[in-house]
C-alpha cells in the first residue's frame, strides 16, 4: 500500500496535499469540503497588517473623543495594550475551525512590520492554531533603501514572532532576494520552522480607457511551478526546515515532481478555486497513480531524490541549465543556419 504520510512543521499529516490561504479557506462549509475531499492541512486566509492599524486607529479616536467628553474613560482604559483592539472576528473564527475540523488548522499574518504581529501572533496560538505563516509581503520600492535594509527588516519580524509564540512558524516569502539561498538560511536561523515558497505577488493593471490603475487577479498555472520547484530542489539538504511548495500546484504530477525535489508539502489555491474543494481528492488519485506506476511505496522515498544534491548533474539548477535551453531551443520560424547566426552575434 502506497504510504503518503508526511510531516510539516512538526505536524504530522496524512498526505502532503494542503490547502493554501484564499477564499475557500474562509468558508466554514468550504473548510468541512476540503477536509472530506483529503485536504491534510489548511491555511486561513490572512489577517492583514492593514486591518490590525485600521482597527486600531479607529479604536484609539474613538478612545481620545470619549476621554474628552467622559474623564472617567482615561482610568478605564489606562492600558490601550490590555484591550482587544484586533479583527476578533478572525481569531473567533479560527476557533470555529480547530473546533470542527480534525486537521491541522494553521493562522496566517500578512505585513511588513514587527508592530501587530506580535501581538497577534499569541493571539492566533491562545484561539488554538497548530502553526503560523507569517506571509511576509513588502516591495522595494524606495531607491534609498538598498538590500541589506531589506532583508533586516525580514528577519525582525521572523525573530519578533518567534520570541512571542511557541507554535511552529513557517515563513512565505517572494523569489526576488539577491542571494536567495542565503537569505533563507538566515530566515530559518532567525526562527522559522519552514519556509513557504513562493509568495505570488499580484500585480497591477492599466486601465487605459479610464485611465486608472486598478487590481487584476489571474490565477496559477502549473507553468509557474517551475521557480519554486528549482527553489526547493536547491535549498533541499542545505536548510534545517520544512520546504512548503505553492503557486503552480495543479495536478498529481505538479506534486509529484514537487517531492523529488524536496517539498514536505504541496498547498494549493488556484487549482481549487477553479474547480473547488473536491479537486485534491482527484489530485490525490493522480499522485497515487504515478507512484504505483513507479513502484514507489511511500512519499519518503520520493522525497529530495531529484534534489540539487542528489541528481548526477547538479549544475542543470545553475547557469550551464540557462545557456543550454537557449542553445538548443528550436521554433519553425527559423533553422540551423539561423542558429549559426544567433551565435555568432
Amino acid at each position: 500500500m502506497t504510504e503518503l504520510s508526511t510531516k510539516y512543521l512538526g505536524l504530522d499529516l496524512r498526505s502532503p496535499l494542503v490547502a493554501s490561504a484564499g477564499p475557500l479557506t474562509g468558508n466554514p462549509e468550504s473548510l468541512l469540503r476540503l477536509e472530506e475531499a483529503g485536504a491534510a492541512a489548511v491555511v486561513l486566509p490572512s489577517l492583514f497588517e492593514e486591518q490590525i492599524t485600521h482597527e486600531f486607529l479607529d479604536l484609539h479616536s474613538l478612545l481620545e473623543a470619549t476621554a474628552e467628553s467622559f474623564p472617567e474613560a482615561a482610568t478605564y482604559f489606562s492600558e490601550l495594550d490590555d484591550y482587544n483592539t484586533g479583527p476578533r472576528a478572525y481569531l473567533d473564527f479560527l476557533e470555529a475551525a480547530k473546533d470542527t475540523l480534525s486537521i491541522p488548522v494553521i493562522a496566517s499574518l500578512n505585513g511588513s512590520s514587527d508592530g501587530g504581529w506580535v501581538r497577534y501572533g499569541r493571539s492566533m496560538q491562545e484561539a488554538g492554531a497548530d502553526a503560523i505563516e507569517l506571509n511576509i509581503y513588502f516591495l522595494a520600492t524606495d531607491p534609498d533603501v538598498g538590500p541589506a535594509d531589506i532583508e533586516a527588516r525580514y528577519l525582525d519580524v521572523v525573530s519578533a514572532v518567534r520570541q512571542a509564540v511557541s507554535v511552529p512558524l513557517a515563513v512565505k516569502v517572494g523569489p526576488y532576494f539577491s542571494a536567495m539561498a542565503n537569505m533563507a538560511r538566515r530566515l530559518v536561523d532567525t526562527g522559522a520552522d519552514g519556509l513557504v515558497l513562493f509568495n505570488r505577488f499580484y500585480q497591477p493593471d492599466f486601465d487605459v480607457e479610464a485611465l486608472e490603475v486598478v487590481p487584476r487577479l489571474v490565477l496559477s498555472t502549473s507553468e509557474e511551478l517551475r521557480l519554486p520547484l528549482r527553489w526547493i530542489a536547491i535549498l533541499y539538504g542545505r536548510v534545517r526546515a520544512s520546504l512548503a511548495a505553492t503557486t503552480g500546484v495543479h495536478s498529481g504530477q505538479d506534486v509529484a515532481k514537487l517531492l523529488l525535489a524536496g517539498a514536505d508539502v504541496t498547498m494549493m489555491t488556484s487549482a481549487l478555486l477553479r474547480n473547488g474543494p473536491q479537486h485534491i481528492a482527484n489530485v490525490e488519485e493522480e499522485l497515487l497513480a504515478w507512484m504505483a506506476g513507479l513502484e514507489c511505496s511511500s512519499v519518503g522515498e520520493l522525497r529530495g531524490s531529484m534534489s540539487q544534491l542528489a541528481v548526477p548533474n547538479p549544475e542543470a539548477f545553475e547557469r550551464a541549465n540557462y545557456m543550454q535551453m537557449l542553445t538548443t531551443f528550436t521554433s519553425a520560424f527559423f533553422d540551423d543556419t539561423d542558429r549559426g547566426a544567433v551565435d555568432r552575434n
